[in-house]
Formats: structure tokens, sequence, C-alpha cells
């Protein structure tokens, strides 16, 4: 009976975390969601590179989607807001590291990660992946899992640090050679992926690779130091 009761709770517990996520984000409309450490501060270059993304992305109209913790999501946040867009926030219950940032409009704080998961994905039109740990990778194979296994289109996906992500395109491609990933999961899966410095980049990819966010997105203007490798050369001096 004791088990019975412990499966009723976590299904309730299950159900509440999604209905919150539907409420929340039911008008929120198509979002490009941003992966990245919670453990790079304002004293890391890269943190400049996330607030130069946030900032590009709100310029062009784009609702911003993080999971609203401190580090990078803190800076592509607060670079949303600095140019005044949205920034919307799933968080996690977690008993260390997940406090929340001051620049989200609007979040949701859920108590699993599956259902986080979903919810970062579920009103995606392109993914932003900023250097990030074993908390970012999850998210991100988990979407390279559900296009692999067609359970979602592609969507445009770019990495931001070439440094940083190109020895995990490289692991990918690794895999088909072992035979582990077919040739034509890999062109499935990698067809809409780009691997930049660049910000002015990024955009382009994301309007050409999406007709959706070529609606949404305004024509941006010319911002001198808008590149990630010029934000972070800033940030460095």
């Amino acid at each position: 009976m004791l088990q019975i009761k412990n499966q009723l709770t976590l299904l309730i517990r299950v159900m509440w975390d999604f209905i919150q996520g539907m409420y929340a984000f039911h008008f929120i409309g198509p979002c490009i969601t941003v992966f990245g450490s919670a453990r790079l501060t304002r004293a890391a270059p890269e943190y400049e590179t996330a607030r130069a993304v946030g900032l590009a992305l709100a310029q062009n109209g784009f609702t911003v989607m993080s999971g609203g913790g401190p580090g990078l999501m803190e800076a592509a946040s607060r670079g949303t807001r600095e140019a005044g867009g949205r920034s919307v926030a799933c968080r996690i219950r977690l008993p260390f590291e997940q406090a929340g940032n001051n620049y989200v409009d609007r979040a949701v704080a859920f108590r699993y990660f599956f259902v986080r998961k979903v919810m970062l994905v579920r009103h995606s039109c392109a993914l932003i992946i900023l250097p990030g740990g074993l908390g970012t990778l999850d998210e991100l194979f988990e979407v390279l899992t559900l296009i692999q296994t067609r359970k979602i289109p592609p969507i445009p996906m770019v990495f931001v640090g070439k440094t940083y992500w190109t020895p995990l395109i490289d692991l990918i491609e690794k895999m088909v050679l072992a035979g582990t990933v077919s040739p034509a999961e890999f062109s499935h899966v990698t067809g809409l992926m780009l691997v930049t410095d660049e910000v002015a980049e990024m955009i382009a990819h994301l309007k050409a690779n999406s007709s959706e966010l070529a609606r949404i997105g305004r024509q941006m203007p010319p911002q001198p130091g808008l590149s990630a490798s010029a934000a972070s050369n800033r940030q460095a001096s």
C-alpha cells in the first residue's frame, strides 16, 4: 500500500511540474533556448560572450529561454534584458548552484530534470550552446537523440566557441567511423549545426534555417563589438 502511495505521489508531482510549465509558458510564443554553464562567473571571458549572444538575440526580436541560473545563463538573460528583450527561464530545484538570476521576466522552478528538459525544448525554434559541463551536455544530447530518432524535426543549433566545441563535433564524427552512428543519422542530426565565434554569423544562421525565426527577426543594426571573440577580448583587457 505504501508503495502505491509513493507511486501516486510521484505521478502527481510530475503532472504538477508539467502543468506549471505549460501554464506559465503557454503564451510566450517561439523561443531560442540557450544552454551554458552555471559555473563560469563574470570573471570568465565566456560571460561577456554569453551576454553578447543575449543582446543580439533580443535586438532581433527573439525571446530567450534559459535554465535561469547563474553563470552563462545569467549572462545571456542579462544581455537580453539590456537590449529590451524578453527572457524566460526553466529553473531546477537543487540544494546548490541554481540560485536564480535577476534578469528573467518569467520563470518556473521544476522538481524533475526530465520535465525541465521537455520545457526547454517545447517552445524552442533553435538552440544556442555556450560552453558548459555535464548538465549542458545532458541537455544537448537529449535533443540530438530526439532528432536522431525523429521524435522531433531538426532545428538550428549554434555552438558558440570553436575551441571549446570542435572536439565534441569531432567525437561525433568518430562515432560514424566506429559504426555507432550511421552516416545518414549524422547528416540528419548535424545538418543545421554551426560552430562559430561570431554572433553575426549566429544570427544569420538562425534566420537562414528557420522560416519562423526569419519572420520574427528584425534587421539587426550594426553593433561594433558584438562578436563573441570581441566580447572575450574586452573582458580579457
